[in-house]
């Protein structure tokens, strides 16, 4: 069981994190004016210290209001049930590619939620991965990843 508490807590110290990245690496680029105008990295800095700051607010307020138990069990296997397959998604991409993931994520969680609908679920698989290399490699010509398998074969 996760409480209000915990989650506000956990969310807050992720966004934080991430805030905090950003205000480090921009440090890199410089931050201030210079004599082009301003540096590379002040814009970056703010934004840092605004997630930063709001962050560190969402915890002083997570921790003051005490809330009762958000996440019961049943409901946190239902939240695994979308989130281990994305997991596992983005996971394989680079062993088999953008192509065959992306299809295999389409067929399974259509098979998944509408309970045996393979026809269905398969041709909207290969509408996926057909889509994709269309939009993505015909028309922007942009190459997604197609895995060490992909690699292997020689596409």
């Amino acid at each position: 069981m996760i409480s209000g508490r915990s989650l506000e807590a956990g969310t807050a110290l992720i966004t934080g994190a991430f805030g905090a990245a950003v205000v480090i690496s921009s440090l890199d680029n410089g931050i201030g004016w210079s004599a082009a105008g301003v540096d590379a990295g002040t814009f970056p800095f703010i934004v840092g210290l605004i997630i930063l700051s709001g962050s560190i607010f969402n915890l002083v307020q997570g921790w003051l209001q005490a809330r009762d138990v958000i996440l019961r069990p049943s409901e946190l296997k239902r939240l695994a049930a979308l989130f281990v397959p994305a997991v596992i998604y983005v996971g394989v991409i680079p062993l088999i590619g953008m192509y065959v993931a992306s299809a295999l994520y389409v067929f399974g969680a259509l098979t998944w939620h509408k309970r045996g609908a393979l026809l269905f679920a398969g041709i909207s698989a290969i509408a996926t991965a057909l889509a994709l290399y269309l939009i993505f490699e015909l028309t922007f010509q942009i190459s997604l990843p197609r895995g060490a398998l992909g690699d292997a074969l020689g596409f």
